[in-house]
């Protein structure tokens, strides 16, 4: 498992094609950032298993995983935690099945479906908006920068 101050995360890029590829983000509470749903392992789950669960979490959709996009690394510190934290998040395409936007949880302030193009340029991390353009073309619809 991973040392004290190292932390592994799941998350998902959820999409739905009803016409246009449109992707689900996030707004967590008490911040200003546009991103993806992401979250701690819980004991005895997969990557998988997570990813769906904090999309379910946070944005009030369940989904089913359709492939693996990667993962993504970074550092922060946590004054809580006592130090410098390394976290990777693995993230997943994740087609909606149903769910409802509204029915997200406390983490989350907002969650909205938002068409490919504008979530881009919505969206807060470089890393994270680089998971939505794998999860594009791995639907066959790349996005040229």
């Amino acid at each position: 498992m991973s040392g004290p101050f190292e932390r592994t995360s799941a998350g998902g890029v959820v999409v739905r094609t009803d016409g246009g590829l449109e992707v689900c983000l996030i707004r967590p509470t008490g911040r200003s950032v546009w991103g993806l749903p992401k979250g701690g392992i819980e004991e005895g789950e997969t990557l998988e298993q997570t990813a769906l669960r904090e999309v379910s979490e946070e944005t009030g959709l369940v989904g089913v995983v359709e492939q693996e996009l990667g993962s993504i690394d970074y550092s922060f510190y946590s004054r809580e935690q006592g130090g410098r934290i390394h976290k990777t998040v693995h993230y997943f395409l994740v087609r909606a099945t149903g769910g409802d936007t509204a029915q997200h949880d406390h983490e989350v302030s907002d969650a909205r479906w938002v068409r490919l193009r504008q979530a881009l340029r919505l969206m807060t991390y470089p890393n994270e908006r680089e998971m939505v353009r794998r999860a594009a073309e791995a639907l066959g619809r790349p996005v040229a920068d």
